[in-house]
């Protein structure tokens, strides 16, 4: 049969567990006694809790500073001048005066073709014209003798006079051909002597000396391109054309070359002109630009990135790019104020150029604005900005204390 046992805690013990019930009816009663209505904080701005919080921002400082206008465009080099060397007779080649590549002057020797035959063919041509001399010479004595004969009596006929005259009319007409024929043989020796028609660089050659070439050959002798100056072909937007010409009409236009990838500068030149019709496939038109290229950084064929200078806006509010946020309601940025807080501000942007944005209304020179950190950010929002001294409008935020540079 079962009994039942008493057990007897010391009075310490039975202290302790009295202790640690009285322990864990407080927890229970403190959090019964909580505000079920309160929020919880959290940690993400914009949300409950977000005035507690300090987002980290990095600044730039809007400045006043006069901004370039540019207008960007995809062209390709162009030389100035492209010619085709060929040989405008048919003879041997004999001689080849310049080396490929070679920069030559207008006017200087480059080829010469075997002048031998029309050098004999000259000869000929002077031949007959001594002997026509010659004869229009008799004739003309001879008809001086029939007029003083028909004038005394009448010792000759009218007919034999006239007869004589037209006789020396036709060798005076033989001596003008032969004349024109020794001119024309003449010319065709000086094609024997092939010279540059312009200044420029020598491709590379495509006929040997020794071979025979033709005035009907397709392909020439070499190619003759002139790279100073030079010229570039650029494509812009059909709706832009129309402010281009309005400031070309004011001055001359500046336009700089760039790379490929559109970062390093190669040129500067200035707009030489408008094509007269616009591509109806593409909505553009064609300008060209010219370029002293006095570097040699252009060469035809190049495919360059052209920045037309349009014009320079005045003492503008620009701002970082980056700093610019947009809504529904239009372009905003934030501004850090004084006491450490976010302002959201409406701005009316006037134009971007690179990674700057003019501001035409809504900000002022000399304020503080956010390129960094605006996601977090609502109106009022505690920031804090990371070392002593606003950065400038080139987009970069503050530095941290000890920063290198600083």
């Amino acid at each position: 049969m079962f009994k039942p046992r008493f057990i007897f805690l010391p009075a310490c013990r039975t202290a302790l567990f009295l202790g640690l019930c009285a322990v864990l009816s407080g927890w229970c009663l403190t959090g019964c006694s909580k505000d079920p209505e309160q929020p919880q904080q959290k940690g993400k701005g914009g949300r409950p809790g977000m005035g507690q919080m300090v987002i980290p921002v990095a600044v730039a400082k809007a400045e006043t500073r006069d901004v370039p206008v540019f207008l960007a465009g995809l062209g390709s080099v162009d030389a100035f001048n492209t010619v085709s060397i060929k040989s405008r007779i048919d003879g041997q080649l004999v001689r080849v005066d310049i080396k490929e590549g070679q920069e030559v002057s207008q006017g200087q020797l480059l080829a010469e073709i075997d002048p031998r035959p029309y050098q004999v063919q000259l000869q000929q041509t002077e031949a007959t014209l001594f002997k026509d001399q010659a004869a229009l010479k008799d004739a003309r004595l001879n008809l001086g003798r029939y007029q003083d004969l028909f004038k005394n009596g009448g010792v000759i006929s009218k007919q034999q006079l006239d007869t004589q005259d037209s006789m020396v009319s036709q060798l005076e007409g033989a001596v003008r051909v032969d004349q024109a024929q020794i001119d024309n043989v003449k010319l065709q020796l000086s094609y024997t002597r092939i010279t540059a028609p312009v200044s420029g660089r020598v491709g590379l050659r495509q006929v040997d000396v020794g071979n025979m070439v033709h005035a009907a050959d397709p392909t020439g002798l070499l190619v003759l391109t002139q790279l100073q100056p030079i010229a570039v072909i650029f494509s812009l937007p059909e709706d832009q054309l129309q402010s281009v010409a309005q400031h070309m009409r004011k001055s001359t236009l500046e336009a700089q070359a760039f790379s490929r990838d559109d970062r390093t500068r190669l040129a500067t030149g200035k707009l030489l002109t408008i094509d007269n019709q616009i591509d109806a496939t593409t909505g553009t038109g064609k300008l060209k630009a010219v370029f002293d290229n006095r570097d040699r950084s252009l060469w035809p064929n190049q495919f360059v990135n052209i920045h037309l200078l349009l014009e320079t806006k005045k003492n503008s509010t620009v701002v970082p790019a980056a700093a610019i946020q947009r809504g529904p309601q239009g372009a905003y940025v934030f501004i850090a104020k004084a006491d450490k807080t976010a302002e959201l501000r409406p701005v009316k942007i006037a134009f971007s150029e690179g990674n700057m944005t003019a501001i035409d209304s809504g900000l002022a020179a000399g304020e503080d604005v956010v390129t960094d950190g605006q996601d977090k950010l609502q109106n009022g929002t505690k920031i804090e900005v990371p070392g002593s001294a606003p950065a400038n409008a080139n987009g970069q935020g503050r530095k941290p204390k000890g920063a290198p540079g600083q």
